[in-house]
């Protein structure tokens, strides 16, 4: 969410685009039972492997995704909400992150932090996320103000094929690195889906994979590099 004071003073940095390499701790094991005799034995609750400071947020934020239809599978929901909660505890020790927000902005703005703005963390997210091969479940990419030094970009998860206005926001910069999440359509904040730059960070991230694309950066008033000629794609397609 990057509110920033003043265009001038806390004005957006060169986005440095690379692939993040998250350790394997973010491959989270979701533990099941063994193979029962009996044919109509439900299986055990998922368990969520995160810190036990985590443990009650992302029980919730799982059953939260796995209620936006009938058609989510548990198992995906629970590795979704592991996942995010285990990915920002990483990226925040791996960003240093500092309070508030804004100044931490400062800080990447100013090449004190190399990582960190909003549009960062929802890259890096939705990389690590797309590891897990979702099949009932989609993630989006949301923005607001987009172009402008207000912009503010966030990853959105959906039931398979439901409309991003039905899904949940997770945004892990508006409270330092520490995961936020509420409906879409009940956060204070106006989101937009911009399909074509989620289409942008996953193919620049297979091309960084092979060491075939070159280092991008974020071009003045909040417009990302790329984008034109990804929506230009779509378009011919």
């Amino acid at each position: 969410m990057n509110r920033l004071p003043s265009p001038q003073r806390f004005a957006i940095g060169c986005r440095v685009c690379r692939r993040l390499v998250l350790p394997s701790v973010f491959a989270v094991a979701i533990f099941t039972p063994g193979t029962s005799t009996r044919a109509d034995e439900q299986p055990r609750t998922s368990v969520l492997q995160v810190a036990s400071s985590d443990s009650a947020a992302a029980e919730a934020l799982m059953n939260h995704i796995a209620a936006l239809s009938p058609r989510v599978r548990k198992d995906e929901a629970a590795r979704v909400a592991a996942c995010i909660y285990n990915a920002a505890d990483q990226l925040r020790r791996d960003y240093r992150v500092v309070w508030p927000p804004l100044f931490n902005n400062f800080l990447v703005n100013n090449g004190i932090r190399k990582r960190g703005l909003c549009f960062q963390w929802a890259e890096d997210l939705l990389v690590t996320l797309d590891t897990l091969k979702l099949t009932s479940l989609e993630l989006r990419w949301g923005e607001a103000d987009a172009g402008t030094w207000q912009e503010s970009n966030c990853l959105v998860v959906t039931a398979k094929g439901q409309a991003f206005n039905t899904g949940i926001i997770l945004d892990c910069w508006r409270h330092s690195g520490h995961p936020y999440w509420t409906a879409v359509a009940s956060d204070k904040v106006s989101w937009v889906e911009n399909s074509a730059y989620a289409h942008f960070v996953r193919v620049k991230s297979g091309a960084l994979a092979n060491r075939h694309v070159a280092l991008q950066t974020k071009v003045g008033g909040g417009r990302k590099i790329g984008q034109r000629l990804v929506e230009a794609s779509a378009k011919a397609h």
